[in-house]
């Protein structure tokens, strides 16, 4: 056992609560071993320490002064200080939001919005209609490619 395990458990050993294999690291180190003895000797202590016991009037005498208190008049200061700070938050809070709803918007002119219908969406019924008419235009166009076949093969023989 190290001396850092053994602090671990030097609060068990102090309450009279045996540790295993912490008797052998206290029989080996000294340091160890004055510590978990101060630790019982303060624990000895405590236990003989009894808290004073108040005096007969403190609870009348405490009673009495927090009446007091209570009825003594606040200044016109304190009365002050609740409202103006709420007034305060709500100063800053509207004029936050005035600044952020006029703050302009930068929009990048070197990237445009799409036009909506020339978007193609992969994988959704839209965009698959769109990839279709797409492709019906491109097939359109296959004839004029059999003519130009036929006639570059015939002007090969």
């Amino acid at each position: 056992m190290t001396c850092k395990e053994a602090r671990e458990y030097m609060m068990d050993a102090a309450g009279a609560n045996p540790v295993e294999g912490l008797d052998e690291h206290l029989r080996a180190c000294a340091s160890c071993a004055q510590e978990l003895e101060s630790m019982r000797r303060t624990m000895a202590l405590l236990d003989e320490w009894q808290a004073p016991e108040p005096s007969p009037y403190f609870d009348s005498r405490l009673r009495a002064r927090l009446r007091e208190v209570a009825a003594e008049p606040g200044s016109w200061l304190g009365w002050l200080r609740g409202p103006a700070i709420a007034f305060a938050l709500a100063v800053l809070m509207v004029v936050g939001i005035a600044l952020f709803h006029s703050a302009p918007t930068h929009e990048v002119a070197t990237n445009p919005r799409p036009n909506p219908t020339n978007v193609v969406r992969v994988g959704t019924a839209v965009g698959d209609l769109q990839e279709l008419e797409h492709d019906g235009d491109m097939y359109a166009n296959f004839d004029l490619l059999d003519d130009l076949g036929t006639q570059a093969g015939t002007a090969n023989p």
